[in-house]
């Protein structure tokens, strides 16, 4: 670990249009924010000049960095637009097809008109599936056929005169017993030096052998192109002269090091995502609130996650997808759809007005953004309703285009036969509508009451569709933290190390190998606290958090729930399972205490703390009448129909602790825009966040 002078940290967070910096001293606690256009042709160089212009702006010196925290989109981006790496699969013989077949399970059970993305779009064309003799047997993992050693060589020869870039081994019940996987990644890297290799056992050691094998796969896609990321981001944050670490955000939401995330990519398939989840949870802690819907909404698309009790939890095995293939990997559990401030509005071929998926993205953009858009976003549509200030966007660093944002609505407007504001305001109500459905989906549908619930709008876009969105469902706060517009780059700086470890061993609560189980708690977490060593984490300061998968016998999927540190016996294992059977019941409304239940896989949770932001200094705030920047006509929708409303504009700021407003009123800072609707208050509270009551 670097040697500093001055604990300081940086997070950076790529999003579609913008890319997000925080800077922090985490001694006199001064947080300083910088945004910069995404390059998503290289994100690298959006993060390397977004660092030198904040490092520039706030006077700090490179060496002076301890860590840099950055949450990255090259893997989701790789998967989502299918630009990832032509791969190689050596699999156990018989077996050539189980990414194809799958589980007869077709994402929509009614449509005979559908897409099956692993039949589609191949991570692995079937010419590049190579299998081999060899076999294991439950349930221990016994070998029943030996590794065919110059078959592996064969097949590796075949997938390197292919011109393959990665190579993933995947053989049958490796997750027993890794030692055929492990020999037969060490013959390939012998024969193909410069290739990525990774093995199903290391990425996810799990039964499941669809799941395991295409979750090995989706590493070998997209390992060359992170790996190549990483390394190059590493070497230019090297070259400023960066004293600390360069860290990446992973799925579970923790952090890694390079090292790590070059070696298992897949682990970062959320990686920005998770921020904004961590941002929700760190606010909520700020604000006094354990219930928080984060809903951060970016330009290109909007996050959705849900901090109950103040934990947020992770995807279960059933119900993780990633571009429409499953992932056996720790995810926290969020939705992303299609709705940002780039969202182009538009009538389908149906004749349905329709807002996203597509995106202005980051090039040419809105075309408010005078940079050759032409196509009307929610962007436009905010601006035309005078809910942005065309001079203030950005803190004034980027005027907006008001005459090509009016011409862009105006073109749609003629296209629905409405009005120039009409048709603004309904581009604004259907991308609020959208992510209101998505929020309840991540809420209602799984017996979550979202009144119960605060919601942290975060986002260069959120805190201007925040109040409306949380009054669509019911919400009655909205929650604006004190740089909303960099909300997941913060959260990158409000979490430790953490490492996953985890396997299957099947075992029923009514006849427990406890030695065996022991030993493989035991194993894991000698491994995690190694990996931590490595990163140069005392393991006395490590937090060792152990888990199990459990289901009832004749269950096809698992709850999990958390068992005590130190040697399990029956006493401590039935008093733990009492935590599978709650788990049950909150999922299901129901348990059955006195069923056995069987243990499926084991797992090890290592967090090895880092220096994080802290709590950021209250406003500095002059008065209401000096926050006040002019007043505007902002256009609303009301019983009566549209209507225009003397609106003022105030300086976030400037505006002191205990400040109360009626709305409508419009909030500006450098990094977004918050609207409070006409039926709305407001009040800053002595952090300086805008508490919003809806109800």
């Amino acid at each position: 670990m670097g040697t500093v002078s001055h604990m300081k940290l940086i997070g950076v967070d790529v999003g579609g249009t913008f890319t997000d910096l925080v800077l922090t001293d985490t001694e006199t606690q001064t947080i300083s924010v910088h945004k910069v256009p995404s390059t998503p042709h290289d994100p690298s160089i959006a993060v390397v000049r977004g660092i030198t212009e904040i490092c520039q702006r706030t006077g700090t010196q490179p060496k002076d960095i301890a860590h840099v925290h950055h949450g990255t989109t090259v893997a989701t981006n790789a998967v989502l637009e299918f630009k990832g790496a032509r791969a190689g699969m050596i699999t156990t013989q018989g077996f050539r097809d189980v990414v194809h077949i799958g589980r007869h399970q077709r994402p929509h059970h009614y449509s005979i008109m559908q897409e099956i993305p692993w039949q589609a779009r191949p991570l692995v064309r079937r010419r590049h599936r190579k299998t081999v003799s060899e076999r294991l047997i439950p349930p221990h993992g016994e070998v029943l056929t030996a590794l065919d050693e110059d078959a592996v060589r064969h097949a590796a020869r075949e997938l390197r005169e292919a011109k393959v870039e990665a190579i993933a081994i995947c053989f049958l019940f490796s997750y027993l017993n890794p030692a055929h996987e492990a020999r037969a990644k060490a013959i390939v890297q012998k024969e193909c030096p410069d290739l990525f290799v990774t093995t199903s056992h290391e990425v996810s050691p799990q039964y499941r052998e669809f799941e395991r094998f295409t979750t090995a796969l989706m590493n070998a896609f997209i390992g060359p192109l992170v790996r190549r990321y990483v390394t190059n981001l590493n070497r230019e944050i090297r070259n400023m002269g960066i004293g600390g670490e360069l860290h990446i955000m992973r799925s579970n939401g923790g952090v890694a090091t390079t090292q790590s995330i070059s070696e298992l990519p897949i682990y970062t398939l959320m990686s920005g995502l998770a921020a904004g989840i961590l941002a929700g949870k760190w606010v909520g802690e700020l604000a006094g609130r354990s219930n928080i819907i984060a809903f951060d909404m970016g330009g290109t698309s909007a996050d959705i996650g849900v901090v109950t009790d103040g934990q947020f939890t992770e995807s279960s095995a059933r119900d993780t997808f990633v571009g429409g293939y499953p992932v056996m990997v720790p995810m926290i559990d969020l939705h992303t759809i299609g709705a940002g401030g780039g969202s182009i509005a538009h009538v389908d071929t149906a004749g349905v007005f329709r807002v996203g998926p597509q995106s202005a993205g980051a090039v040419p953009g809105p075309a408010a953004y005078g940079a050759g858009g032409t196509k009307p976003t929610v962007t436009d549509a905010n601006l035309v309703l005078g809910r942005l200030d065309k001079d203030h966007f950005l803190g004034g660093a980027m005027p907006l285009d008001a005459k090509a944002a009016e011409a862009a609505i105006r073109g749609l407007s003629k296209e629905l036969g409405l009005s120039l504001h009409e048709t603004a305001e309904g581009v604004v109500a259907v991308v609020n509508a959208n992510m209101a459905n998505a929020i309840r989906a991540r809420t209602v549908q799984k017996g979550i009451d979202p009144r119960d619930y605060t919601l942290m709008a975060s986002g260069g876009a959120g805190p201007l569709h925040g109040a409306e969105v949380a009054k669509l469902l019911g919400i009655p706060e909205v929650i604006v933290p004190t740089h909303p517009g960099i909300a997941s780059a913060m959260g990158l700086l409000t979490t430790d190390l953490k490492y996953d470890a985890f396997r299957t061993a099947f075992q029923i609560s009514t006849n427990v190998d406890y030695e065996r189980l022991n030993a493989g708690f035991g194993a894991m977490e000698a491994q995690l606290l190694q990996q931590l060593r490595q990163d140069g984490i005392d393991s006395a300061t490590a937090r060792i958090v152990r888990y199990i998968d459990a289901r009832y016998v004749g269950q096809g999927y698992e709850l999990r729930f958390e068992v005590p540190a130190g040697k399990l016996d029956e006493n401590s294992l039935t008093k733990a399972t009492e935590g599978f059977h709650r788990a049950h019941h909150n999922e299901y409304g129901h348990s059955f205490p006195a069923q056995p239940v069987e243990l499926v896989n084991l797992r090890v949770t290592a967090n090895g703390p880092v220096r994080k932001i802290g709590k950021p200094a209250g406003p500095r705030g002059v008065s209401v009448e000096a926050a006040q920047l002019k007043r505007g006509a902002v256009w609303f929708r009301t019983p009566q129909g549209m209507q225009s409303f003397d609106t003022p504009f105030y300086r976030r700021s400037v505006l002191p602790a205990g400040t109360a407003l009626p709305g409508p009123a419009i909030i500006l800072q450098e990094d977004t825009t918050t609207v409070v609707p006409p039926d709305c208050t407001f009040r800053v509270d002595a952090s300086g966040m805008l508490l919003i009551r809806t109800a």
